[in-house]
């Protein structure tokens, strides 16, 4: 029901980090996307240095917008892994199962 981004990527200087360009292009397009086209507001905490990022849905969103956020959050873990292949000295998922 959420996910939590922490920490940066240190793959390059600030600015020229790759890995983090493309995680944060990835998370935010796909929290972008859940807003648009669920439709619903999920509950966001962004850290001021860019090193935290937190997405809750709403205990109030109705069955099918949550289906649909849902398929598009797996989108975005989809995309992450396949970052993760590549640079997993710079980028590790793990989950939390309540």
């Amino acid at each position: 029901m959420s996910f939590e981004m922490t920490g940066h990527a240190d793959f390059a200087e600030h600015g020229r980090d790759l890995v983090c360009a493309g995680v944060t292009a990835v998370v935010f397009g796909a929290v972008n996307a859940v807003i648009a086209l669920a439709p619903l507001e999920p509950i966001l905490d962004i850290g001021e240095d860019g090193g935290y990022f937190y997405f809750e849905f709403p205990e109030s969103a109705d069955q099918e917008a949550l289906q649909k956020a849902q398929l598009l959050i797996e989108g975005m873990i989809v995309s992450l892994e396949t970052i993760e292949r590549d640079y997993s000295e710079h980028l590790r998922l793990t989950a939390n199962q309540i």
